[in-house]
């Protein structure tokens, strides 16, 4: 087998021709008028009906029909790769290690952890007491319960401060509307708390019989409400603690490392506020650390004798500023580590006798240990060109042991500890790749692309060893680009089965995400959202023009937002890419953000604008692909959707390819999949999703003529 992967590795792609797709006719999405008219611009969407499935409207049948039929059609299509396929997906599943076991995490007297069985689809949540030599205790049995459910997720887990309770959340149907159940450890009873539609998780007070939690609308998906639940007592009488009024803000609640508050954030995309209670005090009132200010977020962090608050007020990078438990207002805050215009400060991680700074400097993570008593502060150190560090199972408050995860595109994800005053570092656990795995025969680089503004960007590519960089080598570029989400490079024992094959892997960090700073962002949201597409198009053009592809031989790849990214590339440089893959796109941008009933709608104003606004509205419609669909060739296009998909419906892939179906000229493939069991994040079992990944990777092997 690896003998005839190094000759496929070898093997020029010019040689090899594409496999041809059966002729077979599409299916053809009915037509009715429904206007749209705002702001003196009248627009026609002949396929607005297909949102009456959401809507509960009356083609919702009709909906469900065209979807099918569009599956029915991608089956047709991709019928000869079946076998293919499921080699690929026995090949993706014989590299995990079915019968594992997550690191043990210590809280509060107990190791927590979790492991899988071979054949499972999900895991056990278990704990053993004082030692990991002490009898194990399985909390939960997760493959049990998700017997009989297509779609099963348990989350949350949380246990009581005197560890003889449980709470966690189930979403039995990929909406992530969460129901809350309670587990008496001792006696082994669960029970249903007849608290639904929350996020799945809760915080409990330190009296061990009051938590908190997050309740969502049921139409909008919004977080909305934190309420306050005594066990014993009706759920239908838990106390409202506060309700969220401003609909462009996400609320959540939890609890300091230190266990002393329990805090409730609330979150735009450009503000935050956040509300403390003593966790010994449950029924008193929550007080407000610091009133928002328009543009300024912070984040709170809870020491014995002050509290440290990550901020970007006067600090467009963000900078921690301390500040008195009893004085937590902006006129107390004082720069505990200023500004730095080069540097992104994320994240704090808190001990009793050192913190450990998250930053990202030049657009690679790193950690900085910092020791309370004498100010000393140490980086952590790697030797690769591209990597992720991050902090990884320190829920413990009183240890001088710090936990952290650490991955490049060739190493497979470790998580090791180090002794915090000594420096003593240790392997805890590495990624097991079974079947034989040698980092030394992938390579990997950091490249910069240059924009047509003249901005550097950031590409983490990963290859293996015998790639010909002469334009004739299959590429596959992935990026997202919004939120700030940064997109570290990784590693995945799934893409191996693309780099085996000959295809290099690529992650283009555009503007939008946070990889070189917080002005990354900035110039890739609202009004410069464009800088994100633009970025993604320079990118391939780079990478055509060094040979390490070509556009005969370029596949682009990007999900939710980042489908929405592809959609927008497909419009504006539709000959760069020979196959494009838009999972759970969001492409119908103007008409979602116009409908406030959508769920999450209104959280995403900060992101993108709101189209009530005129210059947002036509900024907005200038790029959104739904709207910028011409008669025109386009790629090669393989879209995926889930049905129940709550982050972005249905129906926005759905109109979307029934708008390109009419209007490109060319002959190319057009495959709309819907799951019609889950969806935003897929399936739910461990196994399930490689399905998937093999559909992508042998679309992509098709058109490259690849078939073992």
């Amino acid at each position: 087998m690896k003998k005839f992967y190094l000759g496929i590795l070898i093997m020029s792609a010019s040689t090899i021709q594409s496999q041809k797709f059966p002729v077979l006719k599409a299916p053809m999405a009915e037509k009715q008028e429904h206007i749209r008219e705002i702001h003196g611009d009248k627009v026609n969407d002949p396929y607005y009906w297909m949102i009456d499935y959401f809507k509960k409207g009356k083609d919702s049948t009709k909906v469900v029909d065209y979807l099918k039929a569009e599956n029915t059609y991608w089956e047709s299509m991709m019928k000869d790769t079946e076998p293919f396929r499921e080699k690929l997906f026995q090949e993706m599943k014989a590299r995990i290690k079915e019968k594992d076991e997550s690191v043990p995490v210590f809280k509060n007297g107990f190791y927590y952890y979790t492991r899988t069985e071979a054949g499972k689809q999900y895991f056990k949540y278990c704990r053993k007491k004082g030692s990991l030599t002490a009898p194990e205790e399985i909390l939960l049995d997760v493959d049990k319960l998700a017997e009989g459910h297509a779609y099963y997720a348990a989350s949350g887990f949380s246990i009581s401060p005197d560890n003889t309770k449980m709470i966690y959340g189930v979403d039995d149907v990929s909406r992530r509307q969460y129901k809350l159940f309670l587990k008496d450890l001792s006696t082994g009873k669960i029970t249903d708390l007849g608290i639904k539609n929350t996020t799945g998780s809760a915080t409990w007070a330190n009296d061990n019989k009051t938590i908190f939690y997050t309740a969502k609308n049921p139409e909008t998906l919004l977080t909305e409400k934190i309420f306050r639940h005594t066990f014993g007592t009706d759920s239908t009488k838990d106390v409202l603690v506060y309700e969220e009024k401003d609909k462009t803000n996400y609320i959540g609640v939890g609890k300091t490392k230190n266990d002393k508050f329990i805090l409730i954030d609330s979150r735009a995309t450009t503000s935050s506020e956040t509300r403390y209670l003593d966790a010994n005090d449950p029924n008193g009132s929550f007080e407000i650390f610091q009133p928002r200010i328009k543009d300024v977020l912070y984040d709170v962090t809870s020491l014995e004798d002050k509290f440290l608050v990550i901020t970007n007020k006067d600090a467009l990078n963000f900078k921690v500023v301390e500040t008195p438990l009893n004085e937590t207002g902006v006129e107390s805050w004082k720069d505990f580590i200023p500004h730095r215009n080069d540097v992104l400060m994320e994240d704090i991680s808190a001990f009793k006798n050192y913190l450990v700074f998250s930053e990202r400097q030049n657009g690679l993570s790193q950690l900085v240990i910092y020791d309370r008593k004498t100010g000393k502060k140490e980086f952590l150190k790697f030797d690769e060109p591209v990597y992720t560090v991050y902090p990884s199972g320190n829920p413990e408050y009183n240890t001088d042991n710090f936990r952290f995860g650490y991955t490049s595109m060739i190493t497979p994800s470790s998580q090791y500890e180090q002794d915090l005053k000594t420096g003593k570092r240790t392997l805890l656990k590495q990624q097991e790749v079974l079947g034989g795995y040698n980092k030394e025969n992938y390579i990997t680089e950091r490249l910069f692309a240059t924009a047509k503004d003249g901005t550097k960007i950031p590409i983490s590519i990963v290859y293996k060893k015998g790639f010909k960089k002469d334009g004739n080598s299959p590429l596959l570029l992935y990026a997202y680009g919004s939120y700030g989400s940064s997109m570290d490079a990784t590693f995945s024992s799934t893409r191996l089965s693309l780099l085996n094959r000959g295809f290099a892997f690529a992650i283009a960090h555009i503007r939008g995400g946070q990889e070189m700073g917080r002005q990354w962002y900035e110039d890739g949201k609202m009004m410069k959202k464009k800088n994100t597409f633009t970025d993604f198009i320079d990118a391939g053009e780079y990478l055509v023009k060094e040979k390490y592809t070509s556009s005969k031989h370029l596949y682009a790849q990007g999900g939710s937002a980042g489908g929405l990214l592809m959609g927008a590339v497909v419009n504006m440089s539709p000959n760069l890419w020979n196959g494009v893959i838009s999972q759970v796109p969001f492409v119908d941008v103007v008409n979602t953000m116009l409908d406030e009933s959508i769920p999450l709608t209104t959280n995403e104003y900060e992101e993108w604008g709101n189209p009530n606004n005129k210059d947002a509205y036509f900024y907005m419609k200038s790029y959104s692909p739904y709207e910028n669909i011409e008669k025109k060739n386009y790629p090669n296009i393989l879209v995926t959707t889930g049905l129940h998909d709550s982050q972005v419906q249905y129906f926005e892939p759905a109109k979307w390819v029934s708008k390109l179906r009419d209007m490109k000229t060319d002959k190319n493939v057009l495959l709309l999949k819907t799951d019609m069991d889950y969806g935003h994040g897929g399936a739910s079992g461990r196994f399930d999703y490689l399905k998937d990944i093999s559909l992508v990777y042998a679309f992509m092997f098709k058109l490259e003529g690849i078939n073992k």
